[in-house]
């Protein structure tokens, strides 16, 4: 039932004069959080609209409100308190509780924590409450574990406060308002957005410091590794490691054992150790150490194994695992493979931007609203109206994946499809064989079956490949616990993640192995890598190709081709001797189609203009008219 603004504020007004009866009482110790949850905040928030209780009984996926269950690891939380949200599961802020006894306008701890949380989750804001101080912080801003409580504060009120503030608290947090827009206002009105750390930023930067210092040791201790083997070395460690960091955090792997290899010995030996038990766990090709024949035999100096892993752990660390979208690891990721490592004649290790990055001014990240438009018009609409079976048929790829942004959001989509659609079919999730686990949300075993069945990409970058792997592998543990993953591997006797070797390879999506005329040139194949996509792919070949191609292919200027050039003018009807490599990426798509597929790409729109995208122009006419319709076209002038 809703009340009206006036009478939730009679019934704040009661919660007020109880508290301040009793006062005395409230701010001794053992008055513990809680029974101030209990006994006050909850209802604060249910007098707001919240169905804080869920009494309208939604699965846990759909709930308005998510408590979460608290860890305590030494003086770190593991988890917020509330996760307020809308439906399908947009998360709108944090709510950390504490006790009355706590003094959240001067103390620090408090503070940095909810704002950890906030910012690795890239939220506007969060709050801390006790009921009796009310505190809203700016979540744009990089939390510092030496920050004073005021830092980054917007809002400070008491509960003497709520009712001359209460237009301010209905306006903004009240569900009513809320989904009428009042929330959205507050924080484009009151969040100064300049001169903040974006946590994709900063995460960028941890990695391009890490990187370097890493390969430095790698190069002066392993002098037997030629640069490639170097980047490869370097990347998998990385990669590794901050897969095991966030499993820690997401309560997957017991917290601390990543630290813990640096007590004493040869830290990267026990932490080899990690990596082989991880192999054995998961499955998942990160840890593939068959195929990797060099992370066994390196040696890595002690500082720098300890200096990275502790810069993970609070409080040397801004990041919170538990909270942090997989999806802000690619948009910094992405900028990581747009650099290399060089190493110098003295064995120390530079970073430099690629040649071809450093021709196009940088690498542009896809925003996130682009790649779900993207997504909704090609793999929703083939989606819409279709029964499991149906959609467990589609085949998706990204010819040039990167560091996987476009397939990680045809998999949330997939994921979240899939959730809906078991909800609405009232599917047993008790019965054996569900694919849905009691809280609404899909089993690990079904995210591993609609990984394998529906996502594919392609990348010229290696460590782009194993970027998008580690992405989709993270994506698929999301929401997991210890708990459910042994459950995964004692009922199944299956390690818990898939091998995604035959669905995310590496190779020039553009080049097939006819560019060779006679005898192959190692050197050159080395560098432009043929892919043979019918036999990469032959199972899809095989029912007639892709059903959805989507992406944003590289821009490359057509001097920096090389060889492929000549390539491209025997292969491709829309070549022009200036084109951008983006141009053949349309002419690919299409032949990677089956019938009545989708292809959606976003490129620069100099082709509809310049000299060089007449050929690609006339392509899409004689195409429009033949095989393909162009349902849409828009300019981003």
């Amino acid at each position: 039932m809703t009340i009206t603004k006036e009478e939730a504020l009679q019934n704040i007004k009661k919660l007020v004069e109880r508290f301040d009866e009793q006062y005395a009482s409230y701010k001794k110790a053992e008055y513990n959080e809680t029974l101030v949850r209990r006994d006050f905040i909850d209802p604060f928030f249910k007098v707001l609209g919240w169905d804080v209780d869920n009494s309208a009984g939604k699965a846990e996926a759909y709930r308005e409100v998510i408590h979460e269950d608290r860890v305590k690891i030494g003086k770190a939380t593991k988890a917020p308190d509330y996760s307020f949200r809308l439906a399908g599961g947009k998360r709108l802020f944090f709510v950390e509780a504490k006790k009355p006894s706590v003094v959240i306008k001067d103390e620090i701890h408090p503070a940095y924590q909810v704002r950890r949380y906030g910012w690795s989750a890239k939220m506007a804001i969060s709050i801390i409450t006790d009921f009796e101080e009310f505190a809203i912080y700016d979540c744009t801003k990089k939390p510092n574990p030496t920050d004073k409580a005021s830092v980054a504060r917007t809002r400070y009120l008491t509960y003497k406060d709520y009712e001359a503030e209460w237009d301010f608290i209905w306006d903004t947090f009240s569900k009513e308002r809320v989904l009428r827009g009042g929330f959205d206002k507050f924080i484009q009105s009151d969040t100064n957005k300049k001169g903040t750390a974006s946590v994709d930023k900063e995460f960028l930067a941890s990695l391009d410091k890490w990187r370097t210092y890493i390969a430095t040791s790698i190069a002066l201790r392993n002098k037997q590794l030629d640069e490639d083997e170097i980047n490869f070395a370097v990347q998998q460690t990385i990669d590794r490691i901050i897969f095991l960091r966030i499993a820690e955090d997401r309560g997957v792997e017991h917290y601390g054992r990543l630290k813990a290899t640096t007590a004493s010995g040869e830290y990267y030996r026990n932490l080899f150790v990690q990596f082989r038990e991880a192999d054995e766990k998961y499955n998942s090709g990160l840890f593939d150490l068959k195929k990797d024949c060099i992370s066994e035999n390196l040696i890595i100096d002690n500082k720098v194994i300890k200096t990275i892993i502790h810069e993970l752990y609070y409080p040397e660390s801004p990041y919170e695992f538990s909270v942090l979208p997989v999806e802000i690891l690619g948009s910094a990721y992405e900028q990581f493979l747009g650099k290399v490592i060089r190493i110098t004649p003295q064995h120390s290790a530079k970073i430099e931007e690629k040649p071809e990055v450093r021709k196009a001014g940088g690498v542009f990240y896809t925003p996130q609203y682009i790649v779900d438009y993207i997504v909704d018009e090609t793999v929703g609409k083939l989606c819409h109206g279709r029964n499991v079976k149906q959609v467990s048929d589609l085949r998706i790829v990204d010819p040039a994946c990167g560091s996987g942004s476009f397939l990680l959001g045809a998999y949330q989509f997939l994921l979240t499809w899939h959730k809906d659609y078991y909800h609405d079919q009232q599917i047993d999730a008790t019965k054996k064989g569900s694919p849905i686990r009691p809280d609404g949300e899909l089993n690990v075993g079904e995210k591993k079956r609609i990984l394998l069945n529906n996502i594919y990409g392609v990348d010229l970058d290696a460590n782009a490949v194993e970027v998008t792997k580690l992405s989709l592998l993270l994506k698929c543990m999301e929401g997991e616990t210890e708990a459910s993953l042994s459950a995964q591997l004692s009922l199944f006797n299956e390690r818990i993640l898939p091998t995604l070797e035959s669905n995310i390879q590496c190779g020039n999506s553009l080049v097939d192995m006819d560019f060779y005329d006679g005898e192959i040139d190692f050197g050159e194949e080395r560098k432009v890598k043929p892919f043979a996509w019918r036999n990469a792919f032959k199972p899809v070949f095989d029912h007639g190709g892709f059903d959805v191609v989507i992406g944003n292919p590289p821009y490359v200027r057509q001097e920096l081709l090389g060889k492929q050039k000549e390539y491209f003018a025997k292969k491709y009807k829309v070549y022009h001797g200036m084109a951008d490599l983006y141009s053949y990426f349309f002419e690919k798509s299409a032949d990677l189609l089956k019938d009545n597929g989708m292809f959606s790409i976003i490129v620069a729109n100099k082709f509809m203009r310049a000299s060089y995208g007449l050929e690609l122009r006339k392509w899409l006419v004689v195409q429009e008219r033949s095989k393909l319709s162009i349902n849409m076209l828009l300019d981003f002038v």
